[in-house]
């Protein structure tokens, strides 16, 4: 009898435990950011996060109006177009978070693709950068004929992919595969807008940065221009699998 008392006893200890250790480590983080900067991730962690609504966002087109609710529930990967225009550099940006979530495998349906457009985009404009999206990443394949010239002729803003050279790049692909992207594209509201500008110093957003967007809408991880994909994927690889959420 006394041994099952003791059981017992040791029983609720652990189940205590269980339930208050993990609230006192998150509570000593939540007041030791620099504990969290020691690990291993690459790019820099938003103290506090800042919670996103995305409620009043707006899809740039039917496609990411449609698939709305995909934001919810998901880890994002973020790119932003500031400008009224996508340089070489935020386009560059926005081919190598395509890379990225491929990468992912197994963890890929876990996450999305978003880009943010914070000014007016010519609807023509904007089509060749959906359309380099779907199609310029066949030009990084070994089999590429002239592949790394080509690439680097259309990361150009003023370069434009013609019927003919997406008929090259898709050569026996069905149509409706080949030029599907999985880029969701959204204009948030001002609110956004101003919690996303809050996070740099001078309230100024580069071209080709990427943001971390948790499953709870939180911006919570920040990556300056000219990433490295493979270190973004080690930052959502190691938050993956210590995620009960998304």
């Amino acid at each position: 009898m006394i041994d099952q008392q003791r059981k017992n006893h040791l029983l609720i200890v652990a189940i205590f435990a269980m339930t208050i250790v993990p609230f006192m480590v998150a509570w000593s983080l939540r007041g030791n950011t620099t504990l969290i900067n020691k690990g291993t991730n690459h790019g820099q962690l938003i103290v506090p996060p800042k919670h996103l609504d995305y409620h009043e966002w707006h899809g740039f087109d039917a496609f990411s109006q449609q698939n709305k609710g995909e934001l919810q529930g998901h880890w994002l990967i973020v790119n932003i177009i500031p400008k009224a225009e996508c340089v070489k550099t935020c386009l560059e940006a926005i081919l190598k978070t395509k890379q990225l979530r491929l990468m992912l495998s197994k963890d890929l349906p876990r996450v999305r693709r978003l880009v943010l457009v914070l000014a007016p985009l010519a609807t023509d404009y904007a089509g060749q950068l959906w359309l380099k999206d779907s199609v310029l990443w066949r030009l990084k394949t070994p089999d590429a004929k002239d592949g790394e010239l080509l690439y680097d002729k259309y990361l150009q803003d003023t370069a434009k992919l013609d019927d003919q050279m997406v008929a090259r790049l898709t050569a026996n692909e069905k149509p409706e595969l080949a030029l599907h992207s999985d880029l969701l594209r959204f204009q948030p509201d001002n609110s956004a807008v101003t919690q996303i500008k809050s996070v740099r110093t001078d309230g100024n957003l580069p071209d080709g940065m990427v943001f971390l967007i948790d499953p709870l809408g939180n911006l919570m991880m920040q990556y300056e221009p000219g990433f490295d994909p493979y270190k973004v994927k080690d930052d959502l690889m190691h938050l993956l699998r210590i995620s009960q959420i998304g």
